[in-house]
């Protein structure tokens, strides 16, 4: 079953069991994911009814495009958790949290900050790296070998941990 209806089933059972902020996260998920199958000439289309009629069609997303979406809806929340935070809004910080674990369930698991740290030994080595000044040479490789693996942000530091202990 495509992770899309599987999104869509877990919806309709959150609505039934009154789980009220699963069922708006997954809400939110679903319309990201309607709205990433919206083509780029069809955002610019005309919009009266005669551009409508001969716009193109949606297009469906596969699996690894509906787990972007994800992706960009978890950064989403963790960015406004963290804004929150520091607005003293512990309120709206942990909604985001909570919703934030409703979007976790759908991604694969994330590597542990060691596993993150052997890679980047690997493409330091691999890539003869010296120090910091080597990071925009480092962070391409790594990012393509551990995407949708790790956080971007866990993989920054790690890096810039590693190299920054090269000086």
């Amino acid at each position: 079953m495509a992770l899309k209806d599987i999104i869509n089933n877990d919806l309709r059972d959150a609505m039934r069991a009154h789980e009220d902020i699963r069922r708006d996260t997954l809400r939110l998920l679903v319309t990201a994911i309607r709205n990433a199958e919206i083509p780029p000439e069809l955002r610019m289309a005309d919009p009266t009814p005669q551009g409508a009629m001969n716009a193109p069609q949606r297009i469906e997303l596969t699996d690894e495009d509906v787990l972007n979406v994800v992706r960009k809806e978890v950064k989403q929340r963790r960015d406004s958790m963290e804004a929150y935070t520091k607005a003293n809004r512990p309120d709206l910080a942990s909604r985001e949290e909570a919703e934030l674990g409703v979007l976790l369930t759908y991604l694969p698991p994330q590597m542990s900050a060691e596993d993150i740290e052997a890679v980047a030994r690997q493409v330091i080595e691999r890539v003869g790296a010296k120090g910091p000044a080597d990071k925009g040479r480092v962070m391409p490789v790594i990012m393509s070998e551990l995407r949708g693996k790790a956080d971007g942000a866990q993989i920054n530091a790690a890096v810039t941990k590693l190299l920054g202990a090269m000086v």
